[in-house]
């Protein structure tokens, strides 16, 4: 296969892990190996186009890439916009950036238990290098695709979340994430939209459904049927109506919308639930409840 006709052959899919030291980056790559990606644990930035320019004359069948850069090869670091910038002109190839993160107290217990040092650490307290490694990556987080907190999730849950997004042998091209949560347990930092709906009459006051959840008809009903929810709801469903397609166009895979109550329990899930319906028809839509079973656990 000559380089002319690499053109004609399947797009190949690549994906760029990178993020947050101790987020999780290990347990990322051996998910794509399983989903049968071709891999390579960090590729130093400056080597990508001369990676590509292999695949292109070997005439490579490989139409799935994975590849880790971090902050170990921080020499070759600034060279990696460029490199990016450089990917986004091949047209046989589809670039996503799959950016891990966690809350920095997630991070120092991760550090504490393998008792390592983080790479950017010269005084050996992982905060001094947690700090320094989120203030350098903030450009790159900024233009990820996909952002996944890790803070709460174990190995197997990452490796699922992983498996999820990537593994349909549809490839959609954008995907609106609904996902519900309760601000006493904070907001979720992977959100790109976050709406508070604390305002509204809350099903908690009502013993009887108490335990029970925005799944439920009775809670759902109750939470619907007031004029505000419906008011909110029509401004609320016409603001993302105007945004989704422009979020679409400007090339994200994902967009995440936040849904928030006090505990993620009630008006939060009903409300999720009820967005993502809406919009199954014209968008890709996945809905998921962050802190539905917190109350249990407390």
């Amino acid at each position: 296969m000559t380089v002319e006709n690499l053109d004609t052959q399947q797009e190949v899919q690549m994906v760029i892990i990178t993020g947050m030291s101790g987020a999780g980056k290990t347990v990322a790559i051996q998910s794509f190996e399983d989903l049968g990606y071709f891999c390579v644990d960090n590729l130093p930035p400056t080597l990508l186009p001369k990676f590509l320019e292999l695949m292109k004359e070997s005439g490579s069948k490989m139409n799935k890439v994975a590849l880790v850069m971090d902050l170990r090869g921080r020499e070759f670091f600034d060279s990696l916009f460029q490199a990016l910038d450089d990917l986004s002109e091949k047209a046989w190839l589809t670039p996503h950036i799959l950016f891990l993160d966690a809350k920095d107290a997630a991070l120092v217990t991760r550090y504490k238990e393998t008792r390592r040092s983080h790479p950017l650490a010269s005084k050996g307290l992982p905060l001094e290098g947690i700090g320094l490694e989120r203030e350098l990556l903030e450009e790159l987080k900024g233009r990820a695709q996909l952002i996944f907190d890790t803070s709460d999730l174990k190995p197997r849950e990452l490796r699922e979340k992983i498996l999820k997004q990537f593994s349909s042998s549809v490839q959609h091209t954008f995907t609106v994430n609904v996902t519900s949560f309760g601000f006493k347990y904070g907001v979720p930092i992977d959100a790109d939209l976050v709406f508070d709906v604390r305002f509204l009459p809350n099903p908690h006051y009502i013993d009887h459904m108490r335990p029970k959840t925005g799944l439920q008809e009775e809670v759902s009903s109750y939470v619907l049927k007031w004029s505000e929810t419906q008011k909110f709801l029509e401004k609320l469903l016409d603001l993302l109506s105007f945004m989704l397609p422009y979020y679409k166009r400007e090339g994200k895979s994902q967009l995440v919308v936040a849904i928030g109550c006090t505990g993620g329990q009630h008006r939060s899930v009903t409300l999720a639930e009820y967005i993502a319906k809406h919009y199954k028809n014209d968008y890709h839509t996945q809905v998921s409840h962050r802190d539905i079973e917190k109350r249990k656990q407390h």
